[in-house]
């Protein structure tokens, strides 16, 4: 890995762009963490997590703690929005409306890319699903 981190370097230094090793972490998953040394006593640490276009990659390789933080975010949303959910004078529709577009939207950010256990399902499923049959059994 250092080899090819070192490669890499070189290659970007080739094109004119330069790497900014302080800013500059690496993530492992499942291996022993080290820094990796490179040339000129430099190093790029090593990380347990990171986030990267919103999503959080950890050492364990699993999602699991990314699906915890999509259902939490749910969770604070309906309780932002309780009272709107529960108002009568707003249409069933226009609830329906405001879950798929705050709601669900928030929860499944990223999803087509976990891999979900049959414990994560459980918790993605249950979250939305009171409120959502709450919505749709009130008259109006």
């Amino acid at each position: 890995m250092e080899y090819m981190t070192c490669k890499l370097k070189e290659t970007y230094e080739k094109w004119g762009l330069d790497t900014n090793l302080n800013k500059t972490k690496y993530l492992c998953i499942g291996e022993t963490h080290s820094s990796l040394k490179l040339v000129k006593d430099s190093k790029i640490e090593f990380c347990q997590e990171y986030k990267f276009l919103g999503l959080i990659f950890d050492t364990s390789g699993t999602d699991d703690k990314e699906i915890r933080l999509r259902v939490m975010q749910a969770r604070k949303c309906i309780a932002c929005l309780n009272r709107i959910l529960w108002s009568k004078d707003i249409r069933k529709e226009r609830k329906l409306n405001i879950y798929n577009a705050l709601i669900k939207r928030s929860l499944l950010y990223g999803s087509k890319t976990w891999r979900l256990s049959e414990n994560n399902k459980r918790h993605r499923d249950v979250c939305p699903e009171d409120i959502l049959y709450n919505i749709k059994k009130r008259k109006n």
